[in-house]
């Protein structure tokens, strides 16, 4: 069963899924939901979609760049708990203590 983003725009989810997005192969047969793509929560052992879940136009699965950054969870505010130091390097064999 696909899990993801309804009409509304209420997440239906259940479980940890990876994110897949899909568009429709052809945007002149397509309706609204997948002319400008889909966001669609599947487990992996799930088969990519082949048709959008609305109109049953035909889909394909687009690639996209991975969610990579900076972690916002407070990341530092553990470690710094934990008994971790972060050092930032001054110049060569410089570093200062940050905490």
């Amino acid at each position: 069963m696909a899990i993801g983003i309804d009409r509304t725009g209420a997440w239906q989810f259940n479980g940890f899924m990876p994110i897949y997005e899909y568009q429709a192969a052809d945007t002149e047969q397509a309706c609204d939901y997948c002319r400008d793509g889909f966001e669609c929560l599947r487990q992996l052992s799930d088969p990519p979609l082949s048709c959008c879940p609305e109109c049953g136009t035909p889909i394909k699965k687009l690639i996209s760049a991975p969610a990579v950054g900076g972690s916002q969870s407070g990341f530092d505010d553990r470690a710094k708990a934990s008994g971790f130091h972060k050092l930032k390097k001054l110049g060569t064999g410089e570093y200062e203590k940050l905490y």
